[in-house]
């Protein structure tokens, strides 16, 4: 009986072993823990279920999590990733809290965000009507320009 319990022990641990092994496909959006995870830029806990971002490098998998679009566009200069141009980039539909792609997305200013760039993530579905519309490319521009009049101010006192 020894011996069968041994040899069962054997065949049945390595199954165990493996089942931690899970590899998740690179590019998936994560689970956020509101309240808990910090934005890797500003350090505040992200808590806005409309405003948050998750960048994603696609040579490792890793992702990095912002509570606003205008933290996730100025880390990634700031920390002047290679893999910027390649990153995947989610961010939650400010109507509808959805993950959607953030270089597809469409956007609309005057939002209250959590760094106060201003800019939520829309579809075409739930864009506001009568909104005026900015693609990702113009994102990028206006929150360098926004983060450029801000350390103007912070300079000049």
């Amino acid at each position: 009986m020894k011996k069968f319990n041994f040899l069962f022990l054997l065949m049945f641990l390595p199954f165990v072993g493996f089942t931690g092994c899970e590899k998740k496909p690179v590019g998936e959006v994560e689970p956020m823990h509101w309240d808990r995870d910090m934005c890797e830029r500003c350090k505040m806990a992200i808590s806005e279920r409309k405003y948050a971002v998750q960048v994603i490098n696609p040579q490792n998998g890793r992702v990095y999590k912002f509570d606003d679009i205008g933290c996730a566009l100025l880390w990634m200069d700031e920390e002047k990733s290679p893999w910027k141009e390649k990153a995947i980039i989610w961010i939650t539909d400010a109507k509808s809290g959805k993950w959607i792609n953030a270089r597809t997305a469409l956007y609309a200013d005057g939002a209250i965000t959590p760094m106060a760039f201003g800019f939520g993530a829309y579809t075409k579905e739930t864009l506001p009507q009568g909104a005026k519309v900015f693609d990702f490319t113009e994102v990028t521009k206006r929150v360098k320009e926004i983060e450029a009049q801000n350390s103007a101010k912070v300079r000049a006192y």
